[in-house]
């Protein structure tokens, strides 16, 4: 390809919108635009490279046994009520009509597709395991589009869905796409963590994220130098301590503290009481109805582990209007000893936990000398907490670090939850009906691209891996004119370079060699192979990696050295 043949509208200044590093270049290199909030046209170089990256997941796909086929976007509402994600999904859901002022769903995702397949489908043990994949758009409501590809609201997913007849065979399922996605990632250029994941609103038995580490990461992950632990913080647990060993000393006793609304307020004079020993109360909605959530005063709720404990992800918290009409009480005075007309979920770290202080269920009053069992009945115990950095690992006890990263990747044992749902059931072995056992495995290919970016770059723009480069090798002769030594020199080594399969563009534009430079630079092609009339009078030209350091040689041997550099990369 020739620079002049194609469009690679390169910008010197970044514009308003971008806010991440990885955003930024995405605008720069000219890679793709913007059409409004969370919708970006590629234009021909963001497209090459993200074909690139959707041959990568084609080919571990296909070689983990995956069987490609594609399916629609446009869905029928039913089958999303049938699973009983039409309300749960609900917000990220885009609702259409047609001329006939029916109902469509454009997807998000497509469980409810595949299974309502393979239930008409498979029916007998003999034909599983099944595993379908296809690589399409998806379409959610996202209410804060940001960060450019990263959380849009049209995007590039690859989605695969296994069906096996039993958990071990399930698990091996699972496993084979755990491999297949470390590879794909591996082969993008990518250092992805996997790590413990919450299932949210998908639901199922267990998954894992496959993590980029990188600042600008809406996700947080907590690990362990020590023994490789890795979590989302979402499901990461910690061995904390609990409260320290305590007697009762006496029964429950109110006490004064008017205009006390916090946990800080209360750990100071006159009151003196530490968060660690004070038990803070929250009111939450669950399907409409109040339940009372406990942690310890110095502990946060995280609110992921809280849809496990209740069983659903259809939960807020209340207004101080339903508090008050709950309880009697404003926040800042809640407790749930005596409260006997509410379920109580308390987190584990409170469990036989003395000496607390909560609040009273009365405005400007707390109680003190609370023990947890003896004073407040709690129904459910769960890990409630959000960890932090520098508790005990779980697994060896060294300390945890929590760093910002970008799920590129996840990976679910869904188990029998939509295909019960969705009746996809199948004879097993001795003729008994049994629903199919299923895994979700799903990889942003978009946000994969982007991802690249945001690991690989430096001041100067982007570090394409060979690998998922728009083009290899740039070839850049700083004389454009058809006729001149240095431009025939160019059009010999293009021609070679490509008659060999690789990807080369050569830049015939005729400007000048530092806006050259630097638009390679920022495009970030792998190599650049720099020809100039005072190289050239010498017979050599320079090969610079991306990167790297700039190397001259004789013009003869460039070809031989680029298909090397090539080569060794592949590794």
């Amino acid at each position: 390809m020739r620079w002049s043949r194609t469009l690679i509208p390169t910008l010197k200044e970044t514009p308003a919108e971008a806010e991440i590093v990885s955003h930024k270049l995405l605008l720069r290199a000219g890679l793709v635009r913007k059409l409004t909030g969370g919708l970006y046209t590629f234009l021909p170089l963001g497209l090459r490279a993200l074909r690139k990256v959707e041959q990568i997941v084609r080919e571990e796909m296909n070689r983990a046994g995956a069987l490609e086929l594609l399916m629609p976007a446009l869905q029928p509402p039913e089958i999303w009520q049938q699973s009983g994600r039409y309300e749960t999904a609900q917000e990220v859901l885009y609702k259409v009509r047609d001329r006939a002022k029916k109902e469509w769903v454009l997807g998000p995702t497509h469980e409810e597709v595949i299974t309502t397949l393979v239930a008409g489908e498979i029916n007998s043990y003999r034909q599983m395991p099944k595993n379908f994949y296809q690589i399409q758009v998806k379409f959610r409501d996202e209410i804060r589009p940001r960060f450019g590809l990263m959380r849009a609201k049209e995007f590039i997913m690859k989605d695969a869905y296994s069906f096996d007849a039993t958990d071990e065979a399930a698990q091996a399922s699972y496993h084979k796409m755990y491999d297949a996605y470390a590879r794909i990632f591996q082969r993008c250029g990518l250092k992805a963590i996997p790590v413990e994941a919450d299932t949210g609103v998908m639901g199922g038995k267990f998954s894992h994220e496959f993590m980029v580490p990188a600042a600008a990461g809406e996700n947080e992950v907590a690990f362990c130098d020590g023994c490789g632990y890795a979590a989302n913080v979402e499901k990461a647990t910690s061995a904390v301590e609990k409260c320290c060993d305590q007697t009762i000393e006496g029964e429950v006793e109110k006490f004064a503290t008017p205009g006390v609304v916090t946990i800080e307020a209360l750990s100071q004079p006159p009151y003196e009481v530490p968060a660690a020993r004070q038990i803070k109360t929250l009111v939450y909605l669950a399907a409409s109805k109040p339940v009372l959530i406990l942690l310890r005063g110095d502990d946060q709720l995280n609110e992921a582990k809280l849809t496990g404990a209740l069983g659903t992800a259809t939960f807020r918290a209340a207004e101080a209007e339903e508090i008050f009409a709950t309880l009697g009480a404003h926040p800042g005075s809640l407790g749930a000893v005596g409260v006997t007309h509410l379920p109580v979920y308390a987190d584990e770290r409170l469990r036989e936990t003395v000496e607390m202080t909560t609040g009273a269920n009365a405005d400007g009053f707390h109680l003190r000398h609370v023990a947890i069992g003896r004073d407040i009945q709690v129904a459910h115990w769960a890990d409630l907490r959000l960890v932090r950095a520098g508790e005990a690992c779980p697994k060896c006890g060294k300390s945890l670090k929590i760093q910002r990263a970008i799920e590129v990747g996840h990976v679910f044992k869904l188990g029998t939850k939509y295909s019960l749902a969705m009746n996809a059931l199948f004879l097993d072995e001795s003729g008994k009906q049994q629903p199919a056992i299923m895994g979700c495995y799903g990889i942003g290919v978009t946000r994969t691209l982007q991802a690249v970016i945001e690991q690989r770059h430096d001041d100067n723009g982007i570090i394409w891996p060979i690998s998922v480069a728009p083009y290899t090798v740039c070839i850049t002769p700083l004389n454009t004119a058809p006729e001149s030594a240095v431009m025939q020199c160019a059009e010999r080594i293009y021609a070679e370079l490509t008659e060999c399969g690789v990807d080369a563009i050569l830049d015939d534009r005729n400007e000048r060699p530092g806006v050259k430079f630097k638009d390679s630079e920022l495009v970030g092609f792998p190599i650049r192979v720099g020809i100039g009339e005072k190289s050239l009078a010498k017979g050599e030209v320079e090969i610079k990696p991306r990167g790297g350091t700039l190397v001259s040689l004789k013009a003869d041997e460039a070809v031989e050295k680029v298909l090397s550099l090539i080569a060794d990369s592949a590794g």
